[in-house]
């Protein structure tokens, strides 16, 4: 019975349901005000009788004889009834004819009017059709010892009628109350619900696919005004999740192709070069030393797209990182270096940028003997010695000569800040990954004989230090700068082997630096070319390392 009751309510709609419960209310309110306004009113007319039969019963004064008319002297307005019985309750006079309206006198012997103590009660007259409000006093007859009651009665019918008057006007005016009560819910339900309405109507679009649909504006500050704010946010939040979703499977679809080719490629030429083998097509012994060399070649391609898929997937796993104060300089000295060893025409500057002198510098230490004269670059504006090569750079000259602008600091105007070392808290291999990379893509996509530079600056009012990487060569389109950093994203959609890998370099560095709470981003350099600029928060200045395990 319960479970039917539940089902039953629940199925009846928001509008009926507010509207029947506002109705119910009103009609129980006006329920209780009625019947205790009617309480209330009878009371006091009833006490207004009982006022006056009282003081006709007890002013009545000395009773004559029984052989007076007894009735003669009855005091009181002639709307009154009065009448006296003997002890038995046996009626001896009354001031109404027998025929005239009056009460049923039956049991009111004298120990019954004794016991009501002139308390005022309620008789009806012998049809059962009219109300009598009595009272009943008890007096001895003047020079006896005979007592009589004399009942002094009002008839109830204009009281009665007075209360039933009131009774109907409040029961015309209630049900009117309650129908103008209910049409007005209705209709202020009704149009309070058309917000909803819509909402409805937006769902079932939804549902249809139709993920475009967004709610009007309303008032922000009522219920259905937030449903619209936040239902809005959430296909807002939707839509984005379903562009994403599709994105990312545009993505993974370029991806599987662009990883096919690429392992395809080494793969039919690791099986082409060992079914010539097993077919004795490689007789001499260069040739197979040849075929050796390009299976190695292919497995190296294999496995650096391998390991670019495995460091995805430890950033997705987002590990917690060994975090050290790592200072800047040292790691972009060391990518100059590589890059220095790797492409020997290539001119590389390392720059650090300081607000203002720093007197605690040491000295660079002179050039080396092979080395040739230092070369100003437009964007240093400035010449220095190489400040960290020495025996190393020399021997990478040993067989060529070239020219290499290493500018260790540019000394700025002085400034209000004091000079703040680029150090920040990271993971230093993490870091060192990420210059790689980014010397790697500047180096793949430059001239042999470009120069790069790499800044590094320190932002004290910010708190941050940031590391560039510039390039001069044809530089990266604004439309498509913020793409490069997505995953299995590759400009060049020719796949040409000559032109780079599989499109994770750059994603992983974007999740690195993300996960190290930083940003990478794509500046245009002055005079054609792109600088790569990672930046990463400062040490903090409350830093305390770790204890050591005990």
């Amino acid at each position: 019975m319960h479970d039917q009751a539940t089902q039953w309510w629940s199925g009846i709609s928001l509008r009926t349901k507010i509207t029947g419960v506002t109705v119910l209310l009103l009609t129980i309110g006006l329920l209780v005000v009625g019947v205790g306004t009617m309480t209330v009113l009878r009371g006091y007319l009833l006490d207004e009788v009982d006022r006056k039969t009282s003081e006709a019963a007890l002013n009545f004064g000395n009773i004559p004889p029984m052989g007076e008319t007894l009735c003669e002297r009855s005091a009181g307005p002639g709307s009154l009834f009065v009448a006296v019985v003997d002890e038995g309750g046996d009626m001896v006079c009354r001031n109404r004819t027998a025929d005239a309206a009056q009460p049923a006198l039956s049991g009111l012997t004298l120990p019954a009017v004794t016991k009501l103590n002139h308390q005022p009660f309620t008789r009806w007259d012998g049809t059962h059709s009219t109300q009598w409000r009595l009272v009943a006093v008890p007096y001895s007859m003047d020079g006896t010892s005979t007592f009589v009651s004399v009942v002094v009665g009002v008839n109830l019918t204009e009281t009665n009628g007075i209360i039933g008057r009131y009774v109907a006007i409040f029961l015309g005016f209630g049900l009117s109350v309650v129908v103008l009560g209910a049409a007005l819910t209705r209709l202020l339900v009704t149009s309070t619900f058309v917000p909803l309405r819509e909402v409805e109507r937006m769902a079932a679009a939804i549902a249809d696919g139709d993920f475009s649909k967004r709610l009007p504006g309303t008032t922000p500050n009522t219920e259905v005004g937030r449903l619209n704010r936040s239902m809005n946010t959430m296909l807002g939040r939707i839509d984005r999740a379903f562009s994403d979703r599709a994105r990312t499977i545009d993505q993974m679809r370029r991806f599987v192709g662009d990883a096919s080719h690429e392992l395809r490629t080494p793969l039919v030429s690791v099986r082409g070069y060992a079914e010539l083998y097993r077919m004795g097509a490689l007789q001499k012994p260069e040739d197979v030393a040849q075929a050796m060399e390009r299976i190695e070649k292919e497995a190296i391609r294999m496995g650096a797209l391998v390991e670019d898929l495995l460091e995805l997937a430890r950033i997705d796993e987002a590990r917690p990182l060994q975090l050290r104060p790592v200072d800047l300089v040292p790691i972009a000295r060391d990518a100059a270096l590589d890059a220095m060893a790797s492409s020997p025409d290539r001119i590389v500057s390392v720059v650090v940028v300081e607000p203002h002198p720093n007197p605690n510098r040491a000295a660079a230490p002179p050039l080396p003997p092979l080395a040739q004269p230092a070369t100003t670059h437009p964007l240093t504006n400035a010449t220095g010695p190489i400040a960290f090569a020495g025996a190393t750079l020399a021997r990478l000259r040993s067989r060529r000569a070239r020219s290499v602008t290493v500018v260790d600091t540019i000394d700025m105007p002085p400034g209000p800040e004091l000079t703040v070392p680029a150090v920040v808290l990271a993971e230093e291999n993490k870091i060192r990954q990420v210059v790689t990379n980014l010397m790697g893509n500047a180096m793949r996509f430059t001239a042999d004989d470009s120069p790069i530079e790499l800044a590094i600056e320190v932002d004290a009012s910010r708190r941050v230090a940031m590391l560039d990487i510039v390039d001069h060569g044809e530089g990266i389109p604004t439309q498509i700068r913020e793409k490069i950093f997505q995953r299995f994203w590759r400009a060049d959609s020719s796949r040409a082997r000559e032109t780079g890998g599989s499109g994770l370099g750059l994603a992983i560095v974007s999740g690195i630096i993300a996960s190290h709470k930083g940003t990478v981003e794509v500046l245009e350099t002055p005079g054609g070319g792109a600088t790569f600029r990672i930046t990463l928060p400062l040490l903090p200045k409350d830093y305390a390392p770790p204890l050591p395990p005990a």
